[in-house]
């Protein structure tokens, strides 16, 4: 028989041989992990799931959360996330796409939804009471390389949402990777307040643990005071950039509760660059920004060794082929703007039920076109300017919204920015920006236009300006652009 390549088999294989070194501290040790996985598994089999078949989790961040995925990994079953603020509706839509044998959600969500659905439903209170006296024993599953472990919903800002496919080895391949290019070992530990229905929290996170055989601080949330005391106890901390903002805005944040840190990780959204400088005069540490999505989990990061230069990307991660190129898939010259694509152990294996649309995004030669745009310098750093949808199209000109961000970033007074399109009977698209200020300036849109006139080409520089309190964002805090939109859209 092949080789089991089931990413519960290879991640338990590198679990610490003391099996009382902690998991979770303070909440589960690595010998309750294979003890309360392998009897959740058998509770799982034990209500007629097929290996295939899909488990759909909607409930809140919890430690028992990561004992049913793992469960279902070494069950063969299939793990389907989804955010705890989708309403009833999504749910309806995500239910009826992935045909889940399972449905575990709260108590109020499986009143309503068992009304509408086939499938069966649990709480989590009872999937707990129900495996806890199922045996603590587990043969995990033999699984090919390509069997599924999970799929993710895209966020689906443009027409439906897509069910990206991973399989087990996709997952194993990144997370080993990301084990030797960040350095883990097992005296890590991970400061956790990411959200784990998100490729970020969940598998970045938690795999680059388990990998390690470290143990982490499992925060149910981002709480700024919760972080700065929690801080001294961790080694590393992986964030969205909202989270060092808001560390940044506190007066308690200093370099004296980071003096254990070895690692800072930003992903998910950008980092603007003055987020990054600043946090390393508070600190004395650089942020190690990176870039992946939900089809690939990580392609490029900043180097553990080496320059983290702000505003980029870093460079493709090992085994991990990435180029950036024109419509005719040409590479581009060093600083054009380009579509970023990629290929990979870790890229996805397509969209579930969607053959045609998974073709249209893979190139002839076997590249994911991620969407994004992006440039590369003289010295191979790569820096993402949006994405593909998000670019305006003005008059006939191509304007890039990270570029125009820059500028008006840059403007005294301005806290962040947010470039987009709307319609326009003259130009197609007129350049619209949101515009949140520190308040230590009092600005108006003639003004935001002229400084920006003074940097950028006429057609780039924002015909209309709104000035907003906050931008609005996703839960991993990347801008909801679509939502922009949509709002100045008259």
């Amino acid at each position: 028989m092949s080789r089991n390549q089931n990413l519960y088999h290879i991640l338990s294989q590198r679990f610490p041989a003391d099996g009382e070194q902690p998991f979770i501290i303070d909440q589960l040790s690595y010998a309750e992990l294979e003890a309360s996985s392998a009897r959740m598994a058998n509770y799982l089999l034990s209500l007629d799931l097929n290996s295939g078949d899909r488990v759909a989790v909607q409930v809140n961040k919890s430690a028992q959360v990561l004992v049913v995925y793992l469960a279902c990994l070494r069950a063969g079953l299939i793990y389907l996330p989804l955010n705890t603020a989708y309403t009833q509706a999504e749910l309806a839509y995500f239910f009826q796409d992935a045909g889940p044998g399972l449905i575990v959600a709260d108590q109020a969500s499986v009143k309503t939804l068992a009304q509408q659905q086939g499938a069966r439903f649990e709480t989590m209170a009872g999937l707990l009471a129900h495996s806890a006296t199922a045996p603590a024993q587990f043969a995990t599953v033999h699984s090919s390389a390509d069997d599924l472990a999970a799929i993710l919903y895209t966020s689906g800002t443009t027409g439906r949402p897509k069910g990206a496919m991973l399989s087990h080895s996709n997952l194993a391949a990144n997370a080993l990777m990301l084990h030797d290019y960040w350095g883990w070992d097992q005296q890590d530990v991970l400061l956790h307040a990411l959200p784990i229905f998100h490729v970020h929290g969940l598998f970045v996170a938690c795999h680059c643990v388990l990998a390690a055989g470290a143990s982490m601080i499992f925060l149910p949330s981002f709480k700024v005071e919760q972080v700065i005391e929690q801080l001294p106890r961790a080694t590393v901390m992986m964030g969205v950039p909202t989270f060092y903002t808001r560390l940044l805005a506190s007066e308690d944040f200093s370099a004296q509760p980071c003096h254990a840190m070895r690692l800072f990780i930003s992903g998910s959204a950008p980092l603007l660059a003055s987020t990054h400088q600043l946090f390393e005069q508070r600190t004395g540490h650089k942020i190690l920004e990176r870039y992946g999505m939900s089809e690939t989990s990580m392609l490029i990061s900043n180097p553990l060794h080496g320059e983290r230069r702000a505003g980029t990307v870093g460079f493709a991660l090992p085994g991990v082929d990435a180029r950036i190129v024109d419509t005719n898939n040409k590479a581009v010259s060093e600083g054009v703007i380009g579509s970023i694509q990629v290929k990979g152990p870790n890229v996805f294996q397509g969209y579930w039920q969607m053959l045609e649309k998974t073709a249209e995004e893979f190139t002839d030669d076997g590249f994911f076109i991620t969407g994004d745009q992006g440039l590369i310098s003289e010295d191979g750093y790569i820096s993402i300017v949006g994405r593909a949808k998000d670019m305006v199209i003005s008059g006939g000109y191509n304007v890039y919204p990270k570029e125009v961000e820059l500028v008006i970033d840059a403007i005294e007074g301005v806290k962040e920015s947010a470039v987009f399109g709307v319609a326009d009977a003259d130009f197609g698209e007129a350049v619209s920006v949101a515009v949140v200020l520190d308040h230590t300036v009092a600005l108006s849109p003639e003004q935001i236009a002229a400084e920006a006139r003074e940097t950028l080409a006429a057609y780039k520089v924002p015909k209309l300006v709104h000035f907003l309190d906050e931008l609005p964002r996703n839960t991993m805090g990347k801008v909801q652009k679509n939502v922009l939109r949509q709002q100045f859209a008259s």
